[in-house]
């Protein structure tokens, strides 16, 4: 093994970015946000509480805690569908998948705020051509999950507008 390879490290918005184009993603949107990190991770990382109101394909997500970054999680469908979810949750970082689906979320400190990305994309043999058609859809729901995070911190601030 040559130990004189370059390497990269990439910051959490960067690596979602990489995961987007690599699977071809139906959905991938980022924005620059006027909250904290703090704020709009709070949001993201809570999973049970708040993917509901960002995904609203999503009714309810019951997350099953190890002790550690990585644990199940199941999900429930307006519809009635359901889904069992391996999770990585760690601080701006999380990503959801399912055999069949890719989820995640990604912040960073930007400027006097942060950069906020998510990302959703399917996880089937020839279905790039599918992801491309729905992209332009995928990019304006992934703007309104952002939007919606960042309505959701402003709430917990006290500092929603109507």
């Amino acid at each position: 093994m040559n130990t004189h390879w370059p390497t990269a490290n990439l910051d959490p918005v960067r690596r979602l970015r990489v995961m987007a184009a690599g699977l071809n993603a139906a959905m991938y949107a980022e924005a620059h946000l006027d909250l904290p990190l703090a704020d709009i991770w709070a949001i993201a990382e809570d999973l049970e509480g708040e993917l509901p109101y960002l995904v609203p394909t999503i009714r309810d997500f019951r997350c099953r805690p190890t002790g550690t970054d990585r644990f199940p999680a199941d999900a429930s469908g307006p519809l009635g569908h359901a889904a069992r979810f391996d999770v990585v949750l760690q601080p701006g970082w999380c990503l959801m998948q399912t055999r069949q689906i890719v989820g995640g979320m990604a912040a960073v400190e930007e400027g006097d705020g942060c950069r906020f990305a998510v990302l959703g994309a399917l996880r089937r043999p020839g279905s790039a051509s599918l992801q491309k058609a729905l992209r332009p859809l995928g990019r304006t729901r992934g703007h309104l999950m952002i939007e919606r995070a960042a309505q959701r911190a402003l709430i917990r601030r006290g500092r929603a507008t109507t």
